[in-house]
């Protein structure tokens, strides 16, 4: 790296920009997010809806039978019926796909 030009310090600063920019995507729309709910008078944590998605199984009920990281390209490409991926009901949730909001619930007994 002796003679860098002023163009590949510029395409290294853009990169880094990037980079930072798409890291820091979901907490900006995280934060965007949250202050419209509030501007809005609902729950920040649900949105009005009154209920939060499991995050074991990400609000399907259903978890892969071997694990998360059971992904296989050859599998995939080449899937034949007596290969499909065996789902089983999500344990943490009892296969609904979410829970009852905490806030919203607590607000509406008292």
């Amino acid at each position: 790296m002796e003679h860098i030009t002023a163009s590949e310090v510029a395409g290294f600063g853009v990169g880094t920009l990037l980079l930072c920019a798409t890291i820091a995507a979901p907490k900006v729309d995280a934060f965007i997010s949250a202050s419209q709910r509030s501007s809005l008078g609902l729950c920040n944590r649900c949105g009005g809806l009154q209920v939060i998605a499991c995050s074991s199984c990400r609000g399907t009920g259903l978890l892969k039978a071997n694990g998360p990281f059971s992904f296989s390209l050859i599998d995939n490409l080449y899937r034949s019926e007596e290969s499909k991926v065996k789902s089983v009901g999500c344990t943490k949730c009892q296969a609904r796909g979410h829970f009852t909001c905490p806030d919203c619930s607590n607000t509406s007994t008292s």
